[in-house]
């Protein structure tokens, strides 16, 4: 039996849960997760993984994307 966690009890998303979770779209996000020092991505080799909490409070505080 496979245990499926529920995406708001996760700490970390993929690209495509964070876009449905967020309902930003994946290039959107790809777009703001670019730069070197973002504070809300984790590299895991090359996959992307976006950290949930962290992406709640940057947007909390950002006026427009």
């Amino acid at each position: 039996m496979k245990y499926e966690v529920p995406i708001w009890e996760k700490s970390n998303l993929t690209l495509e849960e964070a876009s449905a979770y967020f309902n930003i779209g994946i290039n959107k996000l790809r777009e703001i997760s670019d730069t070197d020092n973002c504070p809300f991505v984790l590299w895991v080799g090359s996959k992307r993984l976006i950290k949930r909490i962290k992406l709640d409070e940057y947007l909390s505080k950002t006026y427009s994307i």
